[in-house]
């Protein structure tokens, strides 16, 4: 995403490029670049009762999407064209701290870094590491936001192989953990959406196998 970023001006993507909004239900909304733009993945909004915030941040800037005032990472590699929203539409953006001084992340701006889990306007974040050291997972309602943590497809899931294997499994752990006591219905992942029970069966399952 950074490498496509960096080779079309955000005035030829704007117009070469859009923003496609899907509703997930009555208060999430996934977005998607359309057509994709490099390595694609989702991003998400999320309407609470008095803030509009992001997760993640599509790869192309459009212009006519519908603003932000949060824009919120899972992690530093979904960074897309933050930069341009947050000038555009004046909203905040965070990330973990452990994930804020990548390579990656030069030339992006962040205005609060966190650490550790939080609430806020009824979104609770929990940092799990893994993956990446500042990875942190979205819980809103009974929808859960995991990005990439692990890839499912087909009712298979696998860990991300990219990041260090016996952290990232720990924090598969922690992960079941943390929502066994949630009522869930929905996850959204970093390019797909899918019915919780289907998704929790697969976690279980691979968890089991990576004990």
């Amino acid at each position: 995403m950074i490498l496509s970023a960096s080779l079309v001006s955000s005035e030829e993507c704007s117009r070469k490029f859009s923003v496609k909004s899907t509703d997930v239900n009555d208060y999430v909304t996934r977005l998607n670049s359309t057509p994709s733009l490099g390595l694609e993945h989702a991003a998400y909004r999320i309407e609470t009762d008095d803030t509009i915030f992001w997760i993640d941040c599509p790869s192309s800037f459009d212009t006519d999407v519908s603003s932000m005032d949060v824009i919120m990472f899972t992690h530093h590699h979904f960074l897309g064209a933050s930069n341009q929203y947050r000038d555009h539409f004046s909203s905040e953006v965070r990330i973990h701290k452990a994930d804020s001084s990548f390579e990656l992340c030069r030339g992006f701006t962040f205005d609060s870094i966190f650490t550790g889990d939080f609430s806020e306007s009824g979104i609770d974040a929990f940092h799990i590491d893994g993956h990446t050291p500042g990875f942190t997972f979205y819980v809103y309602k009974d929808t859960l936001f995991v990005c990439d943590y692990v890839f499912f497809k087909k009712g298979t899931m696998r860990f991300n192989p990219f990041g260090p294997e016996k952290k990232t499994i720990e924090g598969g752990h922690r992960l079941r953990e943390i929502i066994s006591d949630r009522e869930l219905k929905t996850v959204c992942g970093y390019n797909y959406v899918s019915d919780y029970g289907k998704w929790i069966k697969a976690l279980e399952s691979l968890l089991v196998n990576n004990q």
